[in-house]
């Protein structure tokens, strides 16, 4: 399969891949919620299995808060490409 140069509409270089935190934080929000859901299902139920989707609801719920401080990263760059941060 030929590599061809990457549309000029698109964002994103060789040098500098475009992030792909949108999705990232899509899949997190999707497993929060799923999580939750099966947690309270769960202990509905009276099976304490419940307890593994809460860990899986808190890992999530710290990924969306490290995704978001990513992007708001993302968006703090000076007029030379460089993040403030570095």
């Amino acid at each position: 399969m030929p590599l061809e140069p990457q549309p000029p509409d698109r964002r994103g270089t060789v040098g500098h891949a475009y992030s792909a935190l949108n999705l990232r934080l899509l899949l997190a929000a999707f497993g929060l919620v799923t999580s939750v859901v099966f947690a309270v299902l769960l202990f509905r139920v009276g099976i304490a299995l419940g307890w593994l989707f809460v860990a899986l609801a808190v890992v999530a719920a710290v990924d969306i808060v490290v995704i978001q401080l990513r992007r708001r990263a993302r968006h703090r760059v000076d007029g030379d490409g460089h993040s403030l941060f570095e």
